[in-house]
């Protein structure tokens, strides 16, 4: 019996000792780790101390080497014209804005709605910091008060007031 035990012992303090299996980890580039992380944050986009864009992500992690800021878990950015007046609002669940020129990407279920009435449905939508502007290349569905206009591809200002579309496929009231 008390070789029995002894061996007992033995075999457990064995299967104790045994090396568990370590879990496989793969090196990260330091392009894949963010520098910086937020959550429901804000950020204001100005110059010359004049209000531009408001931005609102419930994910922003910043990639300085990279020069990106990405957002995700939706989000949301409301215009301002050289007056500082609101001009329209664009929302959507996932985006970029590259830091050197703070232009924006965004993607997935990309709505914009101007102060004016005018509503812009894409896939994906493009904002150009320095002029203002709004494109894209993909499938376009924008409703205004007078108008029902589909196509592929767009250019415009930030408020809808004046746009084009190419390959436009729609309807439009007419007086007549």
């Amino acid at each position: 019996m008390k070789r029995l035990s002894v061996l007992v012992c033995c075999a457990l303090l064995l299967a104790a000792c045994e090396e568990k299996a370590k879990p496989r980890v793969s090196p990260l580039s330091g392009s894949e780790i963010p520098s910086q992380e937020s959550w429901n944050s804000t950020v204001v986009f100005s110059d010359s101390a004049q209000l531009k864009a408001v931005l609102w992500a419930g994910h922003i992690s910043v990639f300085s080497s990279r020069q990106i800021t990405e957002m995700t878990d939706s989000i949301r950015v409301d215009f301002f014209d050289d007056q500082e007046q609101h001009t329209s609002l664009l929302t959507a669940r996932r985006g970029v804005v590259h830091d050197a020129t703070r232009d924006l990407e965004a993607y997935e279920n990309v709505i914009v709605v101007s102060d004016s009435g005018t509503t812009l449905k894409t896939e994906r939508l493009f904002w150009n910091n320095a002029t203002k502007k709004i494109h894209t290349d993909a499938f376009v569905d924008i409703r205004s008060p007078h108008e029902h206009i589909m196509g592929h591809g767009m250019e415009s200002d930030q408020g809808l007031k004046h746009y084009k579309i190419f390959k436009v496929t729609g309807q439009a009231l007419t007086d007549e």
